[in-house]
């Protein structure tokens, strides 16, 4: 079984991609979704988030305080460095434990499986995989989308662009490029991939 990992910048429509293959079937491994929830229930990343950032980062019912923990790493580059550096791992684990029970539970069933995580490049868990998709769309496009989806302000969402990596850096790294503009079909583009990693279903090429 193959492993995929996608990603792309805020706006830039890696969920839309992720939605398609759920539809065809396709296991979804959420990174950001998985990280949530480790955080609130691996044992030993509790402890270390605990030791680093204090007991009362967690409410009484055992809850992880995002608002207080989003005060303590917000500009604060060290202290974001330090629980990337806890929390990554513990992902990458469960990633990895999740893809071999998928291989073992459905041998030769399932072709490939898709981690979609918004850092993928920037916590290198992109080792960890066969290839690796970007979803690339234009400034401006993502700017509008993000503005119509989260009612953030331009200033806001640009913040948020700053603390990714670079869209040509990225580019370097993948090894497919998905273009979700007003030029390309990003459905056509999935289906594309989704034939090459899944041959047995015929599907007309597409130049990705």
């Amino acid at each position: 079984m193959l492993r995929i990992g996608i990603t792309g910048g805020i706006g830039s429509g890696k969920s839309t991609v992720c939605h398609i293959y759920r539809l065809l079937g396709i296991p979804v491994f959420n990174s950001d979704w998985e990280a949530r929830n480790l955080m609130n229930q691996d044992q030993d990343l509790i402890k270390a988030i605990k030791l680093h950032f204090g007991e009362d980062i967690y409410t009484p019912d055992g809850k992880l305080n995002r608002e207080k923990m989003a005060g303590q790493v917000f500009g604060q580059e060290e202290k974001l460095n330090t629980l990337n550096s806890l929390v990554h791992p513990a992902v990458f684990r469960e990633f990895d434990q999740w893809s071999t029970r998928l291989e073992k539970e459905s041998p030769g069933r399932i072709p490939f499986c898709i981690k979609e995580a918004a850092i993928l490049f920037e916590s290198k868990s992109h080792v960890q995989n066969d290839f690796n998709v970007l979803v690339s769309a234009p400034y401006a496009i993502r700017m509008e989308r993000v503005k119509a989806r989260d009612g953030l302000s331009e200033e806001k969402i640009q913040e948020r662009m700053r603390n990714q990596m670079p869209e040509e850096e990225k580019e370097k790294l993948a090894d497919f490029i998905l273009y979700n503009d007003d030029k390309h079909s990003l459905i056509e583009q999935a289906l594309y991939l989704y034939s090459i990693w899944f041959p047995s279903k015929q599907i007309p090429e597409k130049e990705v």
